[in-house]
């Protein structure tokens, strides 16, 4: 098993890929840079949540994958110290949206996975990634499952996807 040393590329690194991932998202219209999950890897999705103290829409690209019709992710900022601002939001403002590739959207309810249920996640995060433990070794405290629920109250009207 993994330990605290999984090395990470250098956090500047982390952040400007971040940035550009985000811009090519953008720039294609959701063409490129979103991807569903296959077999032993982890797809990546579009959040849009609402700010926790500007209430203006905030964008990120985060990996997950499918629990049924559940989305499920990892509150792990580049398993950075500080909680991603996106978490922040979602726990404030659980109401978000995703996209999907293909220009797939939904309204969904954020939440953090609980007991046996974050277990049962963490494990499948393990299948897909072998260094999990090493890296959530790196935070000072324990890495958030976030769980991406459908929603059907129309939330999206008061989100667009534009940061």
């Amino acid at each position: 098993m993994a330990t605290g040393n999984a090395w990470l590329p250098p956090r500047w690194f982390i952040v400007t890929f971040w940035h550009v991932h985000r811009q090519i998202v953008r720039a294609s219209r959701g063409r490129k840079g979103l991807w569903p999950p296959r077999g032993d890897k982890w797809g990546a999705l579009r959040l849009t949540t609402r700010g926790r103290r500007s209430g203006l829409p905030r964008s990120v690209i985060i990996a997950y994958f499918q629990d049924g019709e559940n989305l499920i992710s990892m509150a792990m900022n580049g398993w950075g110290a500080p909680e991603p601002a996106w978490w922040l939001n979602l726990q404030a403002h659980p109401e978000a949206v995703v996209e999907l590739a293909g220009g797939i959207r939904r309204e969904v309810l954020g939440r953090a996975a609980v007991s046996d249920e974050r277990e049962r996640f963490w494990q499948r995060w393990r299948d897909l990634d072998e260094n999990l433990e090493g890296y959530a070794a790196r935070r000072p405290q324990q890495t958030a499952v976030v769980v991406l629920e459908p929603h059907p109250v129309g939330t999206g009207d008061a989100l667009h996807a534009e940061s």
